[in-house]
């Protein structure tokens, strides 16, 4: 029996492909890895470049072309991994370059925690191996009561979008997973509804006019950790200042002279 293998492998994390997808999972750790040894260097960031073909030929030679593209498309969608094309020395070349946003995995590890430290009725989650893709053989109670949750937190997400896109004029789906988490990741910290609309109430207002700014009024910025507590921060100084600022005095020509 060989205990040791001559190629590089394909690693995972079994909460993270739990939460998102095997393929999802296999897809975001290569482009981690990938970005960590890129010279790709744009706007601070760190970035992969590839075809399809050549995801296929030089990283996922086991998956079709399609496979690779559906999964990556997922990705975009979710937030997880922002691509461009504007990078490209040519531009008639449209490959895409990738990189991840931590921002929105950071929401995702919230999520994630509890996934990995769940413990069954009999004591702590023993995870079997298993040796086709690495997950756990079954997903304790513990797992589907955090998943029920979730759907029914999911009703405040509802009036948290419908209320961004009214302010905003946008169109963003109430039912989108990756915006469930970061509205629902913000719901256990303790925020309430209230606190959603004085966010989004003060980027609106510096930002619905700004074409450079506009398409920020999103819920993967507005809502992740970090720049939801600034954002409430900010609107919440701006309230204060407004209600010590002295009234402007008038003078009342009505009642003449005194």
């Amino acid at each position: 029996m060989k205990l040791l293998i001559n190629e590089s492998p394909l690693q995972i994390i079994p909460s993270l492909a739990q939460l998102i997808g095997l393929n999802e999972a296999i897809v975001l750790q290569q482009v981690h890895f990938r970005s960590l040894i890129s010279h790709n260097e744009q706007d601070g960031y760190k970035w992969v470049h590839n075809t399809y073909d050549e995801w296929k030929r030089v990283e996922f030679p086991f998956w079709s072309v399609d496979t690779i593209k559906r999964t990556i498309r997922r990705l975009e969608k979710s937030g997880c991994i922002v691509s461009s094309a504007t990078y490209n020395h040519v531009k008639t070349d449209k490959t895409k370059w990738y990189r991840i946003d931590y921002g929105v995995l950071h929401d995702l590890t919230l999520q994630i925690a509890p996934i990995a430290n769940a413990n069954t009725a009999e004591g702590e989650l023993q995870i079997a191996p298993n040796m086709q893709c690495n997950l756990p053989n079954a997903i304790p109670k513990e797992v589907k009561s955090i998943k029920k949750n979730s759907v029914e937190q999911g009703l405040d997400v509802v009036s948290v979008i419908d209320y961004l896109n009214e302010k905003a004029n946008k169109e963003f789906k109430t039912n989108s997973k990756a915006t469930e988490r970061f509205v629902n990741a913000r719901y256990r910290e303790g925020y309430t509804l209230d606190d959603f609309k004085k966010v989004i109430d003060v980027k609106v207002k510096q930002w619905l006019n700004n074409p450079q700014w506009l398409m920020y009024l999103r819920p993967s910025t507005l809502f992740s950790a970090t720049n939801f507590e600034n954002y409430l921060e900010e609107a919440r100084e701006i309230r204060a200042q407004e209600g010590s600022s002295p009234k402007p005095f008038e003078l009342d020509f009505s009642k003449g002279e005194e």
